[in-house]
């Protein structure tokens, strides 16, 4: 299968009241800049929104925390109660990854007897996988670009998060999947997904186990056993370019960390708005350097008829 560039890492925050200052914090801390904020308005109630969101950008990544707002706000709404329902502690939503023909894709993931849903009104934009297929991960498959994606614009320079900002980021270095079976995770990802693996390790200080498997322009890490009631995605890491340096800045902010600069360590999730964000200036071996393919959309093989028809 193409490699699979990662267009956006998303999570839900229940109280649409709460939404400002958790991007509050990722523009002041992490110097996150603001490609596109969607909002209810009086302009806007017309076309029924129910989500408010806003799509940041942290080097090359694009972080979105979403949360229900106008109908979404309602009970019963399908937006609103999946966005409540997936807004615990350190619980994210999913990855969304872009492609360059949507048909091709569906065809692909449905020869590998994925079920795909698609939202009403956006069969040309995207399509879904949902979280029970793919070990807790709601994956997104889409078409097109992000409003105002400041990534692919004409003199992006990712570079100043590493050599002008305070954290040193040089880029998205994995997502952490809580998993309970790291061989189900080879099935899946290598397997299914086709996402070739790239090295096992074990975390000092953590007491598991990681599976990484190279997902496009980034590494997934399946860890096991998981932290205790977790499932699906439960942490990105940055890599940064000097792990003790960025360390004695966030203690100088007054955060507490845990973890250690020797390997990883990270906010704690009562401080970063519920998330475990880590940092780390170590790149495990056979992993690739943090770097972003957004501009070069995945490209599908076609899909033999006798393939299809197994789907089916």
């Amino acid at each position: 299968m193409a490699n699979l560039p990662l267009a956006h890492i998303s999570w839900a925050i229940a109280d649409n009241a709460d939404r400002a200052a958790c991007d509050a914090f990722f523009i002041d801390l992490f110097g996150a800049e603001t490609a596109y904020e969607m909002l209810v308005t009086p302009e806007t109630a017309k076309y029924r929104f129910d989500r408010e969101e806003r799509l940041m950008v942290v080097g090359d990544t694009m972080l979105i925390p979403i949360a229900p707002a106008g109908p979404g706000a309602e009970v019963g709404n399908p937006l609103g109660d999946m966005l409540r329902r997936t807004a615990g502690v350190n619980r994210w939503i999913g990855l969304a990854f872009r492609v360059a023909d949507l048909k091709a894709a569906d065809a692909w993931f449905r020869s590998k007897s994925f079920d795909l849903h698609y939202d009403r009104g956006m069969e040309n934009n995207y399509f879904l996988i949902t979280k029970r297929q793919a070990m807790g991960i709601r994956i997104e498959v889409m078409q097109g670009e992000l409003p105002n994606d400041l990534r692919l614009k004409a003199g992006w320079a990712p570079e100043k998060w590493r050599d002008d900002h305070t954290l040193g980021i040089e880029g998205l270095l994995s997502v952490d999947l809580a998993c309970e079976d790291l061989a189900a995770a080879r099935t899946l990802f290598a397997g299914r997904f086709g996402w070739r693996e790239i090295g096992g390790r074990d975390l000092p200080g953590e007491d598991r186990s990681g599976a990484a498997f190279l997902m496009g322009d980034a590494v997934l890490e399946a860890l096991s056993p998981p932290p205790a009631g977790e499932a699906g995605i439960c942490g990105i890491t940055f890599k940064v370019r000097n792990a003790a340096a960025t360390w004695n800045h966030l203690e100088s902010r007054g955060f507490d960390l845990i973890g250690t600069p020797a390997t990883r360590f990270a906010i704690v999730p009562e401080q970063a708005h519920g998330r475990l964000i880590w940092f780390s200036d170590v790149l495990p071996e056979g992993w690739p350097a943090p770097h972003s393919s957004i501009r070069e959309p995945a490209q599908f093989p076609a899909v033999s008829d006798d393939a299809a028809a197994a789907a089916d």
